[in-house]
């Protein structure tokens, strides 16, 4: 059930506004237009500690939302003001977030970039595609396959433009590419990470593309990507649009704008020996990591402003996240672990989402969802069809957001190598490297630090089995010597 987040106070319990019919029954129904909700009742204010009541669509019809789909990367899940970080601020953000809903119990489809990427890409687990398994891709010999339906694939056949600028990470070429697999248009980097003003990749190759064509900008990465994004969504669109923006901020290297001295310090360790440079083991700083997801907030802030001015903003919705959990130098308190582990640290991210025709503002939701989830909503918004062969690991949360119905119960399922974890209700089963099975109880452990696997044996026993049905369905690990 949606919740006040007592801990964090920036805003009311989750509403939804009422909406008059299904949405994305058939692409062509969503293509007519959605019908307006008929008007609500008058009702007493609601205070701040219950849940507000549905307000009416406005009496009007509404189109399709356009979809700003923006990630962050390596950013934790306590690294924004509203979530908790005691030093960065994150103004743009925490405004997002205030304008309609902030989730508590958001998740990645896995604990590293790739996965999570082909976990929203598709809609399903990782585990189910070849390109999935590498945690993260670090060579051209895996990536997503075009002939299987990805998010931008399906929401173009039901009519919508699609962009994606920023990072890929599902692929390199000649094989694999944005424009391979849905997306109209692409400009940025194939590779997991780079350096911001070279764009050199972790090959020391140059990873900077237009389309499939190496595109030569010398600039600070995330202004070309602002820049890019601001661009795209003032265009005189004749159709609803898919813009999947990915920043590289605040990943490694720490490298904030005006750096120089230490990109090209970067730049001669990558050129010398290739990984270690990128890596930037020997440097970096809480004060920098600070400037840099600082400078995240003032990006997607810009992005934001160039959306209003292009009279957009009410019929488009923008949904923020991380990749994964955070690295070095982020913030997690209070949870435990960070990227590349199923622990919280590793998989639980900061999540908010806006869409001003249709959700209340001043919300948030306890209810635990994942990257998986968002694809089948967001196909369910824009009138498109899942393919039948390739079945969604993920639910559709539309009805939940827009409708008030209360979603299915079901199982949040994760697997790295090495660890596993599953997540029921307020309970989530863990297997780190260690091997022991664990059990804690969420709701009041956000840490992880109770084990009550000894307490709750039958419990824990109905969890794994869970775990090890879906884990036989999905793809195994190729052995490593």
């Amino acid at each position: 059930m949606p919740s006040r987040d007592s801990n964090n106070g920036s805003g009311t319990p989750l509403t939804r506004r009422a909406f008059g019919t299904a949405v994305g029954a058939t692409a062509a129904t969503a293509a007519a237009g959605l019908a307006a909700a008929a008007p609500a009742a008058a009702a007493p204010p609601a205070d701040s500690a219950r849940e507000q009541p549905f307000r009416a669509a406005r009496g009007r019809h509404s189109r399709r939302p356009n979809i700003l789909f923006i990630l962050g990367d390596d950013l934790g899940w306590a690294d924004l003001s509203s979530y908790g970080s005691p030093d960065i601020r994150t103004p743009n953000l925490d405004r997002l977030g205030r304008q309609g809903v902030r989730f508590t119990d958001a998740y990645a489809g896995s604990a590293t970039c790739s996965p999570t990427r082909f976990s929203l890409y598709t809609g399903r687990y990782p585990g189910r595609t070849k390109g999935g398994l590498a945690e993260p891709i670090a060579d051209r010999t895996v990536g997503l396959e075009p002939t299987h339906p990805t998010l931008a694939s399906l929401l173009r056949g039901a009519g919508y433009a699609t962009a994606l600028i920023g990072k890929w990470h599902c692929g390199y070429l000649p094989d694999y590419s944005p424009t391979k697999s849905g997306w109209d248009e692409f400009f940025g980097n194939f590779g997991g990470a780079l350096e911001y003003y070279s764009k050199l990749g972790l090959g020391g190759e140059y990873d900077l593309y237009e389309g499939d064509a190496e595109y030569k900008d010398l600039r600070y990465y995330t202004r070309i990507l602002t820049e890019r994004a601001s661009e795209y969504v003032q265009r005189d669109h004749d159709k609803p649009w898919l813009l999947n923006l990915n920043f590289t901020t605040p990943h490694w290297p720490w490298i904030a704008e005006g750096d120089t001295a230490e990109s090209a310090e970067i730049v001669r360790k990558i050129k010398e020996g290739g990984l270690g440079g990128l890596f930037h083991a020997d440097g970096g700083s809480v004060a920098k990591y600070k400037q840099m997801v600082e400078d995240l907030d003032r990006s997607v802030g810009e992005v934001l402003k160039a959306l209003k001015r292009s009279g957009q903003e009410e019929d488009t919705l923008v949904f923020f996240a991380s990749d994964n959990g955070g690295e070095r130098f982020s913030y997690q308190w209070p949870l435990s672990g960070n990227k590349s582990s199923l622990q919280e640290g590793g998989i639980r991210v900061p999540a908010v989402l806006r869409w001003p025709a249709r959700i209340d503002q001043h919300q948030v939701s306890d209810l635990p969802l994942f990257s998986p989830d968002w694809t089948a909503t967001l196909l369910e918004l824009g009138g498109a069809r899942p393919d039948p062969a390739y079945p969604l690991d993920g639910i559709s949360l539309a009805g939940y957001l827009l409708r008030g119905e209360e979603p299915k119960e079901r199982d949040l399922f994760w697997r790295v190598r090495g660890e596993r974890a599953l997540r029921r209700g307020d309970w989530k089963y863990y297997r780190g490297k260690g091997g022991a099975d664990q059990l804690f109880q969420l709701a009041h452990d956000q840490r992880e630090q109770a084990d009550r696997a000894a307490a709750e044996p039958e419990l824990l026993a109905e969890l794994r089995t869970s775990w090890e049905r879906t884990n036989a369905g999905l793809l195994k690990y190729p052995t490593t010597s």
